[in-house]
């Protein structure tokens, strides 16, 4: 409990003995037990994690213990839910400190009724890489309403931004939906990246029970890039399902935050209730705050992998793989066409604060990948590259890495990359321009400087942690 795998590591053996180490709290814990004695049945797991748990309490390992919303319900004995007919907006990542669902703590509950479960992209066990349908949960056998199914059709004469709100609207719960409920509670992991679809669920839902009269109850969570700054251009094009509201790429925030964001800014009106993290601050990135990291969906599986994707992500609509289909997903980034040698060494030779590069070659290849074999860019073809090493993750600016990607690449092979690709995730057209044009990085940055003026004191007025 007060070990997480991801800052903590160690060893399980046949017989039930156990060896687990902390090497930031110079602490570990040795188990020696027999479970195969008398009858080879003996299970010492429960009284294995009982053991740690006690051992790690009596250091004052609990104390000060950084939990997330879902952690701070479960010590109120659900006392803020009691009475209320729920629908819940979750996934895998929903879980408290114990590694127990939130679709199982509020289903046990007392007095609280859980009536539905919305699932976001990726679906309500995170394993989809594709549109996900309406389905029923196995285990509670509760209904599951997809909020990221097909998009709708477009009519003729329908603008991009009005499409794009409609495909917002549409990954909504529907009003019918909401009827028989009381109020919305919501519990996903994001990673602090604007066009990470959650934040759009987030908003969606939140316009949604804003609009049918119910409360939306945000079980709030780390951001676990830290959310002491935000970098990137303000985003200045119309909403869309990867860029909810305008915001820079890495947004700096919690989802409570947003939320709270997202209800001003907006204007929604909900009746809004952030259950808040408790001893976070915002500097603290997850592995410092001692809580263990589950992939958010399907390719973010690594801290390390999430800390570059507002960078490395701006080039994912273009002809360049993030690696997905490999074991280090939005940690390498290559195509068919790229000379990773030269692409590391121009990268190397910017100097970029924080991050070095090494040449790679991957092939995407589907037992790494989730999704649809249609949708594997480069599969089973040989991709030359690069993989970005962290050396220093609190000095690295990562989006600073995506544009010089960019810069570089279209460069060195114009008539195989668009820039305008990227125009969607970037959400900003004098960047777009700046980048064809070949401006440097320096300059490209000093356009933003007046959105990120701007959006520091309405984010300001949002935020819930020092």
């Amino acid at each position: 409990r007060w070990f997480p795998a991801g800052s903590t590591f160690g060893h399980t053996g046949w017989t039930g003995t156990s060896v687990w180490i902390d090497p930031a709290a110079r602490t570990f814990v040795i188990f020696l037990s027999n479970r195969v004695h008398p009858d080879g049945k003996g299970d010492a797991t429960p009284i294995r994690r009982e053991i740690a748990t006690l051992a790690a309490e009596a250091m004052g390992r609990d104390r000060d213990a950084v939990l997330n919303g879902i952690d701070v319900l479960v010590r109120e004995d659900f006392a803020r839910l009691r009475g209320l007919r729920i629908g819940l907006i979750t996934n895998h990542s929903g879980r408290d400190r114990q590694g127990r669902a939130t679709i199982d703590l509020l289903h046990a509950a007392k007095d609280v009724k859980l009536v539905a479960l919305f699932s976001p992209e990726h679906g309500i066990r995170g394993n989809a890489d594709a549109h996900v349908g309406d389905t029923v949960d196995e285990k509670t056998k509760l209904p599951i309403y997809s909020l990221y199914g097909d998009s709708p059709k477009r009519t003729p004469g329908m603008s991009s931004a009005d499409y794009d709100l409609a495909v917002i609207r549409a990954r909504a719960p529907k009003a019918e939906q909401l009827r028989d409920l009381d109020a919305l509670v919501f519990d996903i992991q994001d990673i602090g990246a604007r066009f990470y679809t959650y934040s759009a669920t987030l908003g969606a839902a939140l316009e949604a029970a804003a609009a049918a009269g119910k409360r939306m109850i945000v079980l709030d969570r780390v951001n676990p890039i830290t959310a002491a700054r935000f970098e990137g251009p303000v985003m200045t094009r119309a909403p869309s399902f990867i860029g909810f509201h305008a915001m820079p790429v890495r947004h700096g925030m919690t989802l409570g935050e947003l939320v709270v964001f997202f209800n001003q800014e907006r204007k929604f009106g909900a009746k809004l209730e952030v259950v808040r993290c408790e001893n976070w601050t915002r500097d603290r990135w997850l592995d410092e705050a001692g809580l263990s990291w589950v992939n958010p969906s399907p390719s973010m599986r690594s801290l390390t992998a999430a800390t570059l994707y507002p960078g490395l992500c701006l080039l994912e609509s273009t002809s360049v793989s993030m690696g997905r289909g490999t074991a280090k997903p939005f940690e390498q980034v290559g195509a068919p066409y790229i000379d990773g040698v030269r692409l590391a060494s121009e990268l190397n030779a910017r100097r970029l604060p924080g991050v070095r590069f090494e040449a790679v070659k991957f092939t995407p290849s589907m037992p790494f990948y989730p999704g649809p074999e249609s949708s594997l860019k480069y599969k089973d073809r040989e991709c030359g590259g690069v993989r970005a090493i962290l050396t220093d993750r609190a000095a690295c600016q990562v989006v600073d890495i995506g544009i010089e990607l960019a810069l570089i690449i279209h460069r060195l092979y114009p008539d195989k990359f668009r820039v305008e690709d990227m125009g969607r995730l970037l959400g900003d057209d004098a960047t777009l321009a700046a980048i064809k044009a070949g401006e440097p990085l320096d300059r490209i940055k000093a356009r933003w400087a007046a959105g990120l003026a701007d959006f520091e004191p309405r984010r300001k007025s949002a935020l819930l942690y020092r």
